[in-house]
């Protein structure tokens, strides 16, 4: 089947998605689409991983090129959706975009590696560590894409499954391309685009952290992203937790598995002391 050509249907359509994902300033702008990035951005955390075929993989190393930071897992279906158009991406924007794929599965990098050439992966691939996931925010919802601007600046980040004709707008933005009829914005980031420590690193709407470790805040995360919500929105219980805050479900979901790892089911009660015995009453003589 023949995949469809960005560059030809941008003009046409972008317009018209970017009217689903983004508010509008005010009536008298005509419902024209905007896309918004960060006024003042933050350098983004580097890092020295090797990718798939033992090649490092950095920021620095993409330093002049606008950056895709995408983590992803495998067993992710929103993931998987879109792997093809950001494959397309690269291919169209190969000598200024670099597209970065943090993996945060837990299997070992041959599985990954016959994933990756089976679905044509044409962008550097390694697996992120737990020190990594935490500097960028925790990554609560999988996937999650930070835009990295030619500098190496955060200017946004996306959770979830978005259309590539967002990405495409945003990057061909960030390289001083035309998008049409579409306005930009820039914005003060107060910690919604990058978390800048671990302590807010495990912000999810109606989800009590502050009882767990930093290694259960982990393993709560890895459990948030593996399980759907039973709801019917088809998202795991994280997303659910971020798009849909008054969802009982997802929030009873979350606080069991909290529950479970605050108090585990394997641990033992401390034994009771004995209590003293009473010496027997003296006879009357």
């Amino acid at each position: 089947m023949e995949r469809t050509n960005y560059g030809r249907v941008v003009p046409c359509l972008v317009a018209l998605l970017l009217l689903c994902f983004f508010p509008f300033s005010s009536p008298a702008e005509d419902r024209q689409p905007t896309i918004r990035f960060v006024r003042n951005p933050d350098p983004a955390p580097d890092f020295r991983l090797t990718d798939l075929d033992g090649k490092p993989v950095t920021l620095a190393g993409a330093r002049g090129k606008v950056i895709l930071l995408n983590f992803w897992a495998t067993w992710c279906g929103p993931c998987r959706a879109e792997i093809p158009d950001l494959v397309e991406l690269q291919n169209k924007y190969k000598d200024h975009l670099q597209i970065l794929g943090l993996v945060v599965d837990d299997d070992d990098q041959e599985v990954i590696k016959e994933f990756a050439a089976k679905f044509g992966i044409n962008y550097p691939v390694a697996l992120a560590t737990n020190d990594i996931r935490l500097q960028y925010g925790g990554i609560p919802a999988l996937p999650t894409s930070f835009v990295l601007d030619s500098e190496g600046r955060i200017v946004q980040k996306h959770e979830g499954l978005r259309d590539p004709v967002l990405y495409e707008t945003e990057i061909r933005a960030l390289l001083g391309l035309p998008i049409g009829n579409v306005k930009v914005e820039t914005f003060e980031d107060t910690g919604q685009i990058f978390l800048k420590n671990a302590e807010r690193a495990t912000e999810l709407p109606g989800v009590d952290f502050s009882k767990l470790t930093p290694e259960q805040k982990i393993s709560a995360l890895h459990k948030f992203n593996a399980e759907t919500c039973n709801c019917g929105c088809t998202f795991t219980l994280a997303q659910c937790r971020i798009y849909d805050r008054n969802c009982q479900i997802s929030k009873a979901a979350t606080s069991k598995i909290i529950a479970a790892l605050t108090h585990p089911t394997g641990a033992k009660p401390a034994p009771a002391k004995p209590a003293h015995a009473m010496p027997p009453p003296k006879e009357e003589k």
